[in-house]
């Protein structure tokens, strides 16, 4: 494993060189649902359309994207094993989990990820931001109760910066390297691959072998098991979102490509 972050980073500063590159302005999207999945929001809001539109029309990236053959028949495979597997169970569990349980149970993998944004905040400087993730943490899993209910930003309004490995990369500088389609992860590049492959050291919800003490999973099955539960459990909070975002789409993979590329440099910039 110590291997594997030099490898991906060699590689990434290989292909940030290369000169094949597409300049792409991301589409117009006239009804954009806006999904936060990795926050304790458990909102979907329709009405910001404009505000999306805003951020992203008109602003052109260079995308490097040598796989695009692979990336083209993985996004299909994710989309039908979202389309007849993931979103069908998401309906039968949304149908006999109340949605407080399920929003609860959203806010609690929230915090528990804490040490991710403390240690990334913390990286990249930003020492408010650091200060009230621990802030957050700690009445969360106190008053919050294991961190199922949200009185930090309820009630004291102490707002989440989200911020992973990948991000703080990018902070530094570091190109997004080539694109690439994960199975069942999505979109990424190869610099938000190294910021996944650490992360997992910090996450607490990521098996590790040999920091088995800091962590919940015991071995890798389980922390698939939970990965899983936690993505059924965050699509069911979203039900329909994914099928208003690809209806706009007349290609979904460039779609879905351009659109995560913008939101990355949106949350590097943040």
């Amino acid at each position: 494993m110590k291997f594997i972050i030099p490898s991906i980073l060699f590689l990434l500063f290989l292909f940030q060189g290369c000169t094949t590159k597409k300049t792409l302005v991301t589409p117009k999207v006239e009804k954009q649902t806006k999904i936060s999945l990795d926050t304790n929001e458990s909102v979907v809001s329709e009405d910001d359309s404009s505000e999306f539109d805003d951020e992203f029309e008109e602003e052109e990236i260079e995308i490097y994207d040598p796989l695009s053959n692979y990336n083209y028949l993985m996004t299909t495979f994710n989309d039908k094993l979202f389309t007849y597997l993931l979103n069908p169970v998401s309906k039968g569990y949304a149908y006999v989990t109340p949605e407080i349980m399920r929003t609860g149970i959203s806010n609690a993998f929230h915090n528990i990820k804490f040490p991710i944004r403390l240690v990334n905040n913390l990286l990249q400087g930003k020492l408010q931001n650091t200060s009230d993730e621990l802030e957050r943490f700690i009445v969360n899993s106190t008053v919050g109760i294991g961190g199922l209910f949200d009185p930090a930003g309820t009630y004291m309004h102490i707002p989440a910066h989200n911020e992973d490995f990948g991000q703080t990369l990018g902070y530094y500088g570091i190109g997004a390297g080539f694109h690439v389609v994960l199975p069942l992860l999505g979109p990424s590049n190869v610099r938000d691959i190294v910021g996944l492959t650490a992360d997992a050291y910090t996450s607490p919800l990521q098996y590790q072998s040999g920091l088995e003490k800091y962590k919940i999973p015991e071995n890798y099955g389980q922390a698939i098991g939970i990965y899983g539960f936690q993505k059924l459990n965050e699509n069911s909070l979203y039900l329909g979102a994914y099928e208003s975002l690809k209806k706009d789409a007349i290609d979904l993979y460039p779609f879905l490509r351009d659109i995560y590329e913008q939101k990355r440099i949106s949350d590097i910039e943040e």
